[in-house]
């Protein structure tokens, strides 16, 4: 059986040994060996370094997610052979396409991200400018650029597939090449994986390497620009966090690692009703999918003590009616675990977990299985145990990581709390109930030990994803034992990837850097109205300055009357002055607004196609009748979007009265068009 190969330096790397044979967790035959051997890890972050990072700087945000697109459309069309290897990993159908779809979920999820959220530009700008002078011309503003390093990821077996790409795509969008070292078990599938991501030709020549078998000496070239994400067990997170290269480097290290999720069933819950069916179902779906071996998986289901026969009776019937077996067969719905070793791994865990309470459901020694060897292949039986004293140590601190969960019962809401952080931090956790308050003091009270947690009723059932479902917009990671660090969240994931500086600067210079106007930065008042240049004539800092046009109180009268804004500022002179804010009637802030429009609208049809909004809107100043009023409109920021005729359009608006005073500012959003024929 030949040794998979590794992608290092732009080429497939043959192992120069015979390598270890990784087997199929249904059948037990060899699927492939694997090694290392022969890498020079030094030259594979080189490579990272040299011919990956500057290859993805010259892209912008836009530029990258639309590769991820493009990447996700083409994974989803071999979608079908990635099934095919996942069934030899022991999961099912319904394993695969968690773990395969999911995956490629990520690359469609942060590639949406990127166009809506992140500039069409190479530096993200966070935050407001800061003044940090009297006058204007000192100014602060935060920028995040990619660090000029590798990402390396070191991936656990359960998720061959979900695992690699939801850190690939955070990384590969803030413009940082990944290092992809899957875990033995399943390393076929992730191989297999890298292959189509390579043959695609979509990605830029040492964005993404893989390396199968250990990392060698790879860590002992790590530097400060470098990440490294790890997910797998706390023991070997905490030995690779405190490599000595990491510390003195200050290599920035996430860990996901051991977590002993709980579900909590509401006290407000009877048999029969929505929120208990739902938490029996839930509880025994996380039981079973991926044979269990999910870091998110409920391993203690906390219930109210009167309610204790109840849940078990129904989890234990429910489990009854799951067919374990061979995950091509149809009527399957839980497969093997990874590995005959990792199964030893489990029974070693359940040993002490036996040691507190007694098991309910299954035979850790037997299992009847359809069409397969129990024997040759990883079969394991569900384990439902039950706990009758919920400060027995075990069930808090031992994770038999497979299809087991352990019900305990509690007495009050604030011992259920205390029985959910005893975990010490977990990944997920989850509270089924209908009563809000119970799920507020639960939530708040668990929170700080806990990375994600679902409430469930029977308002949500129907769109919730399930409590150990990972979503893309939301961090995944958990505090404490769990590993204490965070991975996807939206821009926060991307962001993790970048460095975040502040710049101190005046205003031109601050506004040079970002590629945004900023206030005191120079105007360009030139001939032509700003409205009449397609989107490449445009420049950050062209402006219009329109007006002044007079408030008359026939003015505000008629607003309110056509309006039907009759507020009593604008209608009642004498309750207007009783006003602490006004001296007498106003004209509505809207009217201002709309007026200022009307100032320096362009009326021919022209490049600019919709206004589709207004941000950050602040009315400063009242406006009286026989005030003049003059706007000076500045485009701010200026966002091309990729593969479309048109592009967005950021402007300043700061009106101003008679008197120099800023009546209102905002920002007006606008959609202008390239120039006919332009799309890039």
């Amino acid at each position: 059986m030949a040794a998979l190969h590794s992608y290092v330096n732009g080429d497939w790397h043959v192992p120069s040994d015979g390598g270890m044979p990784v087997h199929d967790a249904v059948t037990g035959e060899e699927v492939a060996r694997i090694s290392s051997a022969g890498i020079d890890m030094a030259a594979v972050l080189d490579h990272g370094r040299r011919r990956g990072g500057p290859a993805l700087a010259e892209l912008t945000f836009h530029q990258r997610a639309a590769l991820l697109k493009s990447l996700a459309s083409y994974l989803r069309e071999h979608r079908e052979e990635l099934y095919a290897l996942s069934a030899r990993t022991g999961a099912t159908l319904g394993d695969s396409t968690f773990d395969v779809d999911g995956g490629i979920g990520v690359l469609f999820s942060y590639s949406s991200k990127g166009r809506r959220e992140l500039p069409n530009d190479t530096v993200y700008v966070e935050g407001p400018v800061e003044p940090l002078g009297k006058g204007g011309t000192f100014v602060g503003q935060h920028v995040c650029t990619p660090l000029r390093g590798v990402a390396v990821q070191i991936n656990a077996f359960n998720f061959p597939v979900w695992g690699p790409l939801e850190k690939f795509a955070p990384a590969f969008l803030a413009g940082v090449p990944s290092v992809i070292k899957p875990a033995t078990q399943t390393a076929y599938l992730t191989h297999r994986l890298v292959e189509l991501m390579v043959s695609s030709g979509l990605l830029p020549e040492g964005s993404v390497q893989l390396i199968c078998g250990g990392v060698g000496d790879l860590f002992d070239h790590l530097t400060d620009q470098d990440l490294v994400s790890f997910t797998g067990s706390a023991a070997t997170g905490q030995r690779l966090r405190t490599h000595p290269v990491v510390a003195a480097n200050s290599v920035r290290f996430t860990v996901e690692a051991d977590s002993l999720n709980c579900s909590i069933l509401g006290p407000d819950t009877e048999p029969g009703s929505a929120e208990f069916d739902l938490f029996v179902k839930q509880l025994v779906t996380e039981m079973t999918v991926k044979a269990g071996q999910k870091c998110t998986a409920i391993r203690r289901a906390l219930v109210p003590a009167n309610r204790i026969d109840d849940v078990v009776a129904a989890a234990t019937a429910r489990l009854a009616k799951v067919v374990v077996g061979n995950p091509a067969s149809p009527e399957v719905r839980m497969g093997a675990l990874a590995s005959l070793e990792q199964r030893e791994e489990v029974r070693r865990s359940l040993k002490a977990l036996l040691e507190a309470g007694t098991l309910v459901y299954g035979d850790p020694e037997r299992v009847e299985v359809v069409d397969a060897d129990p024997e040759r292949g990883a079969f394991l039986s569900p384990l439902l145990l039950r706990c009758d004293d919920p400060d027995q140590p075990q069930p808090h601190e031992v994770e038999a990581f497979g299809p087991v969960s352990t019900v305990l019962p509690y007495q009050t809401t604030a011992q259920a709390v205390d029985l959910a952080r005893r975990g010490r931090g977990s990944l997920a956790g989850s509270v089924v109930t209908a009563d809000t308050d119970f799920a507020r003091e639960v939530v708040l009270g668990a929170a700080s030990r806990h990375g994600r947690m679902l409430v469930l009723n029977r308002h949500n059932a129907q769109e919730n994803t399930g409590h150990g479902s990972p979503l893309p917009a939301l961090v995944h990671g958990g505090p404490g034992r769990a590993g204490g660090g965070e991975e996807m969240g939206g821009v926060r994931g991307v962001l993790h990837h970048m460095q975040r500086t502040a710049v101190q600067a005046d205003p031109a210079v601050l506004s040079a850097i970002t590629g945004q106007w900023v206030t005191g930065a120079p105007r360009n008042t030139g001939d032509q109205h700003p409205f009449r240049k397609y989107l490449e004539e445009l420049r950050v800092g062209d402006t219009v300055v329109a007006g002044p046009r007079r408030v008359t109180m026939e003015d505000i009268e008629h607003f309110a009357e056509f309006t039907g804004d009759t507020f009593y500022a604008h209608t009642d002179e004498e309750a207007a002055r009783a006003n602490p804010f006004f001296d007498g009637r106003v004209a509505h802030g809207y009217l201002v607004v709309s007026f200022a429009a009307g100032l320096f609208v362009d009326p021919d049809p022209g490049p600019v196609l919709a206004n589709y909004g207004l941000e950050n809107l602040r009315f400063l100043t009242p406006t009286y009748p026989g005030d003049e009023i003059t706007v000076t409109m500045t485009a701010k920021q200026i966002t091309p979007r990729v593969g479309a005729e048109h592009g967005e359009v950021r402007w300043d608006v700061d009106v101003t009265n008679q008197d120099g005073a800023s009546v209102a500012k905002y920002d007006v959003l606008t959609l202008v068009a390239k120039r006919p024929g332009e799309q890039g």
